[in-house]
């Protein structure tokens, strides 16, 4: 009998620690997309600007450069949920609801995604929330055959007079959703905005948010810098930089399935000059971030494709050896690194100031690398040997972004 009751209790050890294995098999690099929010918000969106979108993903070449996944954000739901506590798709901005544009984005090799919210409204007060009714919602996002969920912790109980969202119920909500797609076989990533890294992370999603919403065009535009003081800390929050470092803190904690999300990309037509997104595109490949792009895909600059397609970067950002992460700053000039496979390295120098920089050189022994390394520039292609008199002019927002063979 003993026997038989051992053998039952590591065959439920094995299950439960299959499926918490399974899960993190959904994504072994950060995951690549698009998301709707940071260009077209809340209310700018609807479904026939979905379907352009995919139709503009594929045609342009972004499916082609890695990014599958199209995410609705916020604005597809009705305002209400119908008498059985079932999601509703927006009658006007969605009036066919969303498995046609599953289906659509599955047609054209692409996968599918939406945004939901865990608590009892969403951020803008709709009583449309999954708590208690989560099973509810997970129903109808597998039959819908949806391939990714974002599941944003939005408002709990607009009655609550202190903060409802405790850490103890974050923590016991998100499980929850993990209890309940595991139990499923759900193959959907699980991507949680719950604002902050902590350390059950990795133990229930793929992605989550270590940081507060990026600035972009839904909110009035990105913007790179603007800094309070002299540490890195002292950037403003939601500028590219004061994200970056936000995400910086939690750097050993990605990889094996589980990653960092610092946020959607404020690429394109989200107010950042071109030498700005260089510098934020690679900043998010050198933290192993998951790429969701912010963008217009249908109208898109040749300068702003060229950044987002470009294919040693995109290689730098998937390779799953580690995130890597801000090692030293000169003045305004930033150095960050990621250790890449075979002992290859990225390495990354920002300026970060309102000024130019002339003639700054790397200090190699700080980045462990040997004076006369072969390089590579990864926006210009460039090839030379890194020695410690080599010297860097950068314009302000601007970047050198080095792949150290």
């Amino acid at each position: 009998m003993r026997t038989k009751s051992t053998l039952l209790l590591i065959s439920l050890w094995l299950f439960v620690t299959a499926g918490a294995q399974d899960f993190k098999s959904l994504t072994p690099t950060p995951p690549m997309g698009w998301n709707s929010w940071n260009y077209f918000g809340k209310n700018d969106i609807n479904e026939t600007i979905i379907r352009e979108c995919i139709d503009a993903i594929v045609e342009s070449g972004l499916k082609d450069a890695g990014y599958e996944y199209v995410v609705v954000d916020g604005g597809w739901r009705d305002t209400e949920l119908d008498a059985d506590g079932r999601l509703k798709s927006h009658p006007v901005k969605f009036p066919h609801g969303i498995k046609p544009l599953v289906d659509y984005a599955h047609s054209k090799g692409l996968k599918f995604g939406v945004h939901t919210v865990p608590g009892t409204h969403d951020c803008g007060g709709d009583k449309v929330g999954a708590y208690n009714i989560e099973e509810v919602h997970i129903n109808q996002f597998i039959e819908w055959g949806l391939d990714f969920i974002k599941v944003d912790k939005c408002k709990l109980d607009l009655d609550c007079e202190a903060n409802c969202w405790t850490e103890e119920k974050t923590e016991e909500v998100y499980r929850k959703w993990r209890k309940i797609l595991d139990e499923k076989k759900s193959t959907m990533v699980l991507s949680i905005s719950a604002y902050k890294f902590r350390d059950w992370n990795s133990e229930v999603c793929n992605m989550s948010r270590t940081t507060g919403d990026i600035s972009a065009r839904v909110s009035g535009g990105a913007f790179f810098t603007h800094k309070s003081g002299d540490k890195p800390s002292d950037y403003a929050p939601r500028s590219v930089m004061g994200i970056a470092h936000k995400n910086n803190l939690c750097a050993d904690f990605a990889g094996s399935g589980y990653w960092n999300d610092p946020d959607m990309l404020a690429n394109g037509d989200n107010g950042l000059s071109v030498a700005e997104q260089e510098s934020h595109f690679a900043l998010w490949c050198v933290m192993s971030a998951p790429l969701f792009l912010g963008n217009d895909p249908r109208y898109m600059l040749d300068s702003d494709k060229k950044i987002i397609t470009n294919k040693l970067a995109i290689a730098i950002d998937q390779d799953p050896t580690e995130q890597g992460r801000y090692i030293y700053s000169e003045n305004a000039v930033e150095v960050w690194k990621k250790n890449l496979d075979n002992g290859k390295s990225a390495i990354l120098i920002i300026n970060a100031g309102e000024e130019a920089v002339t003639n700054f050189s790397p200090k190699l022994e700080q980045l462990g690398i040997e004076d006369g390394a072969k390089v590579q520039d990864v926006y210009s292609g460039e090839k030379y040997k890194l020695r410690g008199t080599t010297e860097f002019s950068l314009k302000p927002g601007a970047c050198k972004f080095i792949l150290v063979n």
